[in-house]
Parts: structure tokens; sequence; C-alpha cells
């Protein structure tokens, strides 16, 4: 038959269309479906730097808490949210070495194609991370898109903010990840919560799977730069309120520049909110440009 590759050539090109290596046979990235997007978009941008990896928004307290919470800091309104995802919310037990784990997962729990897992901070709770109507419905977001788009949400509940929590969270996440081995995985931290961020960087099992860090209102690690996340370049994404003093922005732009400097051209941005203080990155991070961003990147 005329065009018919014969013998080890069809053989070869078999193999390498089975390894997405012809151009064409790899799958598009996964990009997620909008979600409210108009009603989340990050506020008018004053500036930015270093080809928009470095951007500054004008953050409001009077538009964008009480002009968007019927009740300030307490219940967003209604246009914010959509409940027809508690449906796929389950508050989960996991039976481990270290005891039981509680968490809630929500959206799909086998063969997920990204999962999504957020590690509260101090004096918070797993309850914080499903909590639809606090931080202007950030939360509610973020588990619609997961849910609406084939994904898996996470918010579990840990000992401490070292070594015993960060194994927690770990056997947590590997559990997950053995009913969706391919997912795309993106760990967001709040404030305390980044201490588990940077340590799972270095983890062995969790590193190697990482195709993004969040760090929301948290902290810097110097530590990073010795980690498996630094080495396999695992993008990281920094939203902080200029008026943090919890973690004030100064230390964290220096290590957001020291990221840069160390490794020029490294998958990193900076989300700077003027005025913002520290629970804001929570409430103003526009969820589905960040994941969309690190998911254009994934290895």
């Amino acid at each position: 038959m005329k065009g018919r590759i014969r013998g080890p050539a069809s053989a070869l090109l078999a193999l390498a269309l089975s390894a997405g290596l012809v151009a064409g046979a790899s799958a598009d990235p996964l990009v997620l479906k909008p979600y409210k997007d108009d009603l989340f978009a990050y506020p008018a941008q004053l500036s930015e730097k270093d080809g928009g990896a470095y951007r500054v928004f004008d953050y409001r307290e009077m538009r964008d808490i009480n002009g968007r919470d019927t009740i300030p800091e307490k219940r967003v309104q209604a246009k914010y949210v959509s409940l027809g995802v508690l449906r796929v919310q389950h508050d989960r037990y996991l039976a481990s070495d270290m005891g039981w784990l509680r968490y809630f997962a929500v959206g799909t729990e086998k063969s997920a194609k990204i999962i999504t897992v957020y590690l509260h901070g101090q004096g918070g709770s797993r309850s914080q991370g499903v909590d639809d109507f606090t931080f202007g419905g950030n939360f509610n977001r973020i588990k619609n898109l997961m849910a609406q788009n084939g994904g898996l949400y996470l918010s579990p509940d840990f000992s401490d903010f070292g070594v015993k929590g960060t194994m927690e969270v770990a056997a947590i996440i590997n559990h997950s990840l053995k009913a969706a081995p391919s997912a795309a995985l993106f760990v967001a931290c709040g404030s305390m919560g980044g201490h588990i961020c940077w340590r799972l960087a270095d983890d062995p099992t969790i590193a190697p799977k990482l195709s993004g860090l969040l760090l929301l209102g948290s902290l810097w690690d110097e530590d990073f730069f010795k980690s498996r996340a630094w080495r396999l370049k695992v993008p990281v994404f920094f939203a902080q309120g200029s008026h943090d003093v919890v973690f004030p922005i100064a230390r964290q732009e220096a290590f957001f520049e020291e990221i840069r400097k160390r490794s020029p051209g490294y998958p990193t941005k900076f989300m700077r909110f003027e005025t913002g203080t520290h629970g804001t990155p929570i409430r103003m991070v526009d969820w589905r440009k960040a994941l969309d961003w690190m998911l254009s990147l994934r290895r």
C-alpha cells in the first residue's frame, strides 16, 4: 500500500505517538471554564513591572468589603455564590498512622483532572476553606471552579504548622492522588499555612507532583532555594496586601525578587493589593487567572 510505513520505522512512529512526541499528539493544557469572572475580576491595575510578573492593584475597603458584603466580612451578597456545589461537598475522615485525619472534599474524588488544596492559617480550620459567604465568596468560587472543571478541592485540618501538620496534609494529598494520579496539583496557603507550603515544596512524595504553590498573605522561606520544587521550577504565585502587619509586604517582595535574581525567568508572579491588609489576598485573588497561568506551564 502506497504511503504505508513498514518495519522498525512503523514501530518507532507508534511509540512516538503514544508518548505524545509527535507534534499535535499531546493534549492541550487544561483551561478552566469561566465562573463569575466579572464579579471576581481584579480591580484597576495601578502599575506593573517585570513584564507583568509584578502587578499593583487598587484595593479599597469601602468598595471591596462594604460594597460587596451584606454583612461586612461575614456574609457576601448572594450574587457572588452558587450553593448547588454543596451537593458535591463531603466531610471526610482518613485513617492514617497519625490517627484519623479530617478534611472537606468538594468535586470529583475519582480521576480528578486538577486538585487544589487550601491550607488555613493560625486559628483557622478546615471549615474556613469551605465557607461560602466569608472572604467575599471567594472560597465558594474555587469550589465551583473545581467542581465544574472535573476537579477536586480539599480543605484539611492539621495539628500544627510544623513537621506533624505537614505529614498529615501530605497523607491527605497522597490519598487523593491515588484516585487521580494524573491530576495537576496546586497548594494554596493562607498566612501561617505557608509554613506547610514551603515544607511540601521539599516533600519527596508531594514536590514532584506539584504544579504550583500559591502564597496568600503568607510568609517566605529561604530553604525553598534548596528544595525539590525549586529544582523542578514549580510555579509560585504571591498575593499580599500592602498594609499587612503580620507578614510585612517588603519582606515578601524581597523574597520574590530573590527568586527572580537567583533564577532569571523562574515562573513566579506577585500581586500587590494597595492598602490591603492581612486577609485581603484570600478575598481578592482571582483563582481562575492564577490557576490557568500555572496550568499553562505544567510540565
